[in-house]
């Protein structure tokens, strides 16, 4: 079967493995495809670990996470240095590993840098933010075309009227001569609907573009659950 080691071997080091059960090796001539989560978790923890091999080492840092790769994406630092043989730097490797996972995800969605509207925003940040253990604020920042000109994280562990400054916002927008932005921020919690201070720091930011004659085309909350549009669901006009 594609992707099976055999057991004998997971308590031996991998260098003293026959060639074609080494995961590197099995990569390289038989690609990733016929490797499994593991075997490519152990290639990036490199070694194991006392009397367990990498791939051991990588079998456990799963089933900490009940062999899925999206909780395993939930996984902190402190963590991950739980499971015995995993220190800061394979610990920090595995982290480094999920966020550029969710980074390409939303690349797809850079590439077409066109954000027209809700659902567009919600594909884009869903990979970034749905799996997020802190709440975060984030700003696309549109041209009259709607392409996106730049994306900002403007606070991180709350959303407060004294975290999202207008000020910091808005002069942002002029410096990038952005004549739209749409706002995001996750709930870690998976619940979607926007509590009183979401919608009132959205209106106040509504009401701050309308002098500068910039857009605020609309407020996007995620989570793993899914996605809430402000202006879809009927929360802001």
């Amino acid at each position: 079967m594609e992707g099976a080691v055999n057991p004998a071997n997971t308590h031996i080091a991998i260098k003293h493995w026959p060639e074609d059960d080494r995961p590197r090796e099995k990569l390289i001539s038989k690609g990733t495809h016929a490797l499994s989560d593991a075997e490519l978790l152990a290639i990036l923890l490199n070694d194991g670990y006392k009397q367990k091999s990498a791939l051991t080492l990588a079998q456990e840092v799963l089933r900490s996470a009940s062999n899925n790769l999206g909780e395993m994406g939930k996984l902190t630092l402190e963590q991950l240095k739980k499971i015995e043989g995993i220190g800061p730097a394979k610990a920090t490797k595995i982290i480094a590993l999920m966020e550029l996972a969710r980074r390409r995800q939303a690349g797809y969605m850079h590439q077409k840098k066109t954000i027209r509207q809700g659902r567009d925003a919600a594909l884009y940040f869903k990979p970034l933010l749905g799996d997020a253990a802190l709440e975060s604020f984030h700003v696309l920042y549109l041209n009259h075309a709607s392409r996106v000109l730049q994306h900002r994280c403007i606070s991180i562990g709350g959303i407060t009227g004294t975290i999202v400054d207008p000020k910091v916002i808005f002069r942002e927008a002029l410096e990038l001569g952005a004549t739209q932005i749409l706002l995001c921020h996750n709930h870690p919690s998976g619940n979607l609907r926007p509590s009183n201070a979401d919608i009132q720091i959205t209106e106040k930011l509504k009401a701050a573009g309308r002098l500068l004659d910039i857009s605020v085309l609309d407020h996007i909350i995620v989570s793993e659950a899914g996605y809430c549009s402000m202006v879809e669901d009927g929360f802001i006009i």
